[in-house]
């Protein structure tokens, strides 16, 4: 059962809840959540989340990637939460890139920062999250479908997927019965500019891409699901049995 906060409503964090799927799940949440958000940039001029403040609580938080004081930043900000009565019933972590890396092109400096946004960052908010998720809470982990197929020109990536797809059973293991871990494997669901939408769903058993809204109800039926951990779940409209 969640507990709620002061003004009865389920507070949830999303690390990485600025930008395109984040944007939508924070729009969608706020309609019955108090929200924390995360971006590694300043919030000014993000005038959509002051839409969010008028339905409830919303805090908005800088966690970079790339600040050296990153964990003592997390933590601090986590007890603020905390002193502040913020009870965080649910959380979805959503931050990273998308770096085109072709065989051929890695150097030591490229892979690291691939590797640290999309793997090392998602490991250390984790971590940080896991002792103030309150009991019943979902913690829930943003991949895609190359944990499934690796992306050829994208290989760093893929393995920084693959080592975070290992996150979901290995954390819900340690963090059982307290708190659930559930994945979310996604395909297609914002094409980057370029990319030819309708090739694309046509690689679909259901002939179309994904939408946010596929992944909202997903959220919300993995909040929602209590006897579900350490499964990742995959919503590629069928691609994988596409031959």
């Amino acid at each position: 059962m969640e507990r709620v906060t002061r003004n009865e409503r389920a507070c949830w964090i999303l690390v990485g809840g600025r930008q395109r799927l984040g944007r939508a799940l924070a729009e969608d949440l706020a309609r019955d959540h108090d929200l924390v958000l995360t971006s590694s940039r300043s919030w000014d001029g993000e005038t959509w989340v002051d839409g969010l403040s008028k339905r409830g609580r919303v805090r908005r938080l800088q966690w970079d990637a790339e600040n050296p004081e990153l964990v003592s930043r997390m933590m601090a900000d986590l007890d603020t939460l905390k002193a502040e009565d913020w009870v965080i019933s649910g959380a979805v972590l959503l931050a990273g890139n998308f770096p085109g890396q072709p065989l051929g092109s890695w150097t030591p400096a490229a892979l690291e920062a691939t590797w640290r946004l999309n793997l090392g960052f998602p490991f250390l908010c984790a971590q940080a999250l896991a002792p103030h998720l309150e009991d019943g809470a979902c913690l829930q982990i943003i991949l895609d479908t190359s944990i499934h197929h690796p992306w050829l020109k994208r290989l760093p990536y893929s393995a920084a997927k693959a080592g975070l797809a290992a996150l979901v059973p290995g954390l819900a293991q340690l963090l059982a019965p307290q708190v659930r871990v559930v994945g979310h494997a996604l395909g297609t669901v914002l094409p980057a500019e370029g990319d030819h939408a309708a090739f694309l769903a046509d690689r679909t058993l259901l002939k179309r891409i994904g939408e946010p809204a596929d992944l909202c109800r997903a959220v919300r039926f993995a909040a929602e699901s209590p006897f579900l951990t350490g499964e990742i779940l995959t919503q590629d409209g069928g691609r994988r049995w596409v031959r």
